[in-house]
């Protein structure tokens, strides 16, 4: 009786605990969407955002706010939740802490399947807008098929440190391919396509919002629904194969979901890396390893990241400005590096 007692009150603070953090993030992000809409070249003071908020700001105020800096601050939020679950899931799935949509090649193959894509439809269209995230989802998917097949060896399968090294390798090649492709632009496209390369956040108006949002309204409840499957899977295939858990079924299902999320953010946001490395360590720090409560918090922190490295992009060079995923990858890059001397400790 005592047992079952001192195990509903370490469920209760464990919950109490994720509340907690939840309820933070949340706040911080508010902050940071109130921080972001007030800078830019052009600064809105408090006062002003206020008042254009509800109407009574200037056109040139209502220009600067609505169509230019709500869309991407919103876009920040969504790709950020997006890579950040996004790696959550790869992570648990390869059951590798050094698993991430970039570095395992998926968020190159969705930027080659995009570069392409551009290269021959105009995006001022709002058909192939809107088939951005179909386009690099159909690249992703291919990147992670064969990164799998080549990182499989007979008789032993496919392992996490085999599988991170075959990534490296195929994100190499494809980094080349995409190098190859974009000095045969034209001058326009190929500025273009180099800064979206880098990880800015390119699209600054409410299509790219929608052509991304389904994506995010969809997956991400579905992985929330599919997180005590994640959690029973990461005790090992036999166990979890003994709980009534389809295990090949599931994992293909997870990986393509990643894919999904990966991809429709990756073709909205630019290449964007270290946010699905980032984020899911910063979680199980702060709620533990449960998927139900690392999943939400991942997708905040995610969102949190990205937001205030939009905003430092915005700022640091002043009037010139330096591309978020540069931004991020200097964060990211050196916590990898600790990842992996950790890795190797």
């Amino acid at each position: 009786m005592s047992s079952i007692k001192r195990n509903n009150s370490v469920a209760s603070r464990g919950s109490l605990r994720t509340i907690t953090t939840i309820s933070i993030l949340f706040v911080l992000i508010v902050i940071s969407f109130i921080i972001s809409m007030n800078t830019g070249i052009v600064r809105l003071s408090p006062i002003d955002v206020f008042k254009t908020l509800f109407g009574s700001g200037t056109p040139r105020q209502e220009l600067i706010l609505f169509d230019f800096r709500l869309p991407r601050i919103v876009i920040s939020i969504l790709v950020g939740a997006g890579l950040a679950v996004s790696g959550a899931i790869l992570q648990a799935t390869f059951r590798n802490e050094l698993a991430d949509p970039g570095i395992l090649g998926i968020n190159s193959g969705a930027s080659l399947a995009v570069v392409l894509f551009i290269t021959f439809f105009p995006l001022n269209e709002l058909s192939p807008i809107f088939m951005l995230p179909f386009i690099a989802l159909l690249g992703g998917s291919l990147a992670a098929v064969l990164i799998n097949i080549l990182a499989y060896k007979k008789g032993y399968g496919i392992s996490p440190s085999r599988l991170i090294i075959t990534g490296i390798a195929v994100t190499s090649g494809i980094s080349a391919a995409l190098l190859m492709l974009t000095v045969r632009l034209d001058p326009r496209n190929f500025e273009f396509v180099t800064i979206w390369l880098s990880g800015s956040i390119w699209g600054t108006n409410w299509k790219f919002v929608l052509a991304l949002l389904p994506w995010i309204l969809i997956l991400l409840p579905f992985v929330y629904f599919k997180a005590r499957t994640i959690d029973v899977m990461n005790l090992g295939d036999y166990i979890a194969a003994g709980l009534g858990t389809s295990v090949g079924r599931d994992r293909l299902v997870l990986m393509g979901t990643a894919v999904a999320l990966a991809g429709s953010c990756i073709a909205v946001g630019g290449g964007i890396s270290f946010i699905g490395l980032i984020a899911p360590h910063i979680a199980r720090r702060l709620v533990g390893p449960l998927y139900r409560a690392l999943i939400p918090t991942s997708a905040l922190i995610g969102g949190l990241l990205l937001i205030v490295a939009d905003t430092l992009a915005r700022v640091i060079l002043q009037p010139a400005e330096v591309p978020t995923g540069i931004v991020v990858s200097m964060i990211g890059a050196p916590y990898f590096l600790y990842l992996l001397a950790r890795a190797r400790a």
